[in-house]
């Protein structure tokens, strides 16, 4: 319905803004990763927004960034998420921040958000497996990556030159664990 607004910013009450679009003020609630960013009063900002119609309202919420939007959108997805607690979630963390939390199952970054329990953050980290993992430049392998470097260091701590620990890590499976990784690089090391 109104994807996308471009007006003067009148007023910033956190964590609601007005945006004056040609004489029409639209009152936008934003996560205060977008708010910080925001431009001072009376300066031109365009947001990308998202429009919901409930029974106890018309709601309207903006966004400095694509990336934002659909997070917010697949939040929205989740059962027993709602605006509230979708913002909430995008002022606590950075979108990259929540495709990482989502990538590598770490439910104590989610449990630190005002607003989330224990079973809320497991139920984020379920449902939205594998649907951030685009956003912001997050790639699927994060985890991935991490066990790498993991690997990586546990071969220089013991004792590895870095040419050695690389040369292991290229023969290693792309989606090996840490600790099977470690494991089968000390045996392709060993045997050279």
């Amino acid at each position: 319905m109104i994807g996308r607004l471009t007006g003067l910013v009148v007023e910033k009450n956190p964590p609601q803004i007005v945006l004056d679009v040609n004489g029409v003020g639209y009152e936008l609630d934003v996560p205060m990763s977008t708010f910080y960013n925001l431009p001072s009063v009376g300066e031109k900002v365009t947001l990308l927004t998202h429009f919901a119609v409930r029974e106890d309202g018309h709601f309207l919420y903006g966004f400095l960034g694509e990336a934002e939007r659909f997070a917010f959108r697949q939040l929205l997805k989740v059962s027993g998420i709602g605006a509230r607690t979708a913002l909430s979630v995008l002022s606590g963390l950075s979108v990259n921040d929540l495709a990482a939390a989502v990538a590598q199952q770490e439910l104590g970054r989610l449990v630190k958000i005002p607003g989330i329990g224990k079973k809320t953050a497991e139920r984020l980290l379920l449902e939205l497996k594998g649907k951030l993992a685009q956003v912001g430049g997050v790639s699927l392998n994060v985890a991935a990556d991490d066990a790498r470097a993991d690997i990586s260091n546990a071969l220089l701590a013991l004792g590895y030159n870095e040419k050695e620990a690389a040369a292991a890590l290229k023969q290693l499976p792309a989606d090996v664990g840490t600790s099977d990784g470690i494991r089968q690089a000390l045996k392709l090391l060993s045997k050279g």
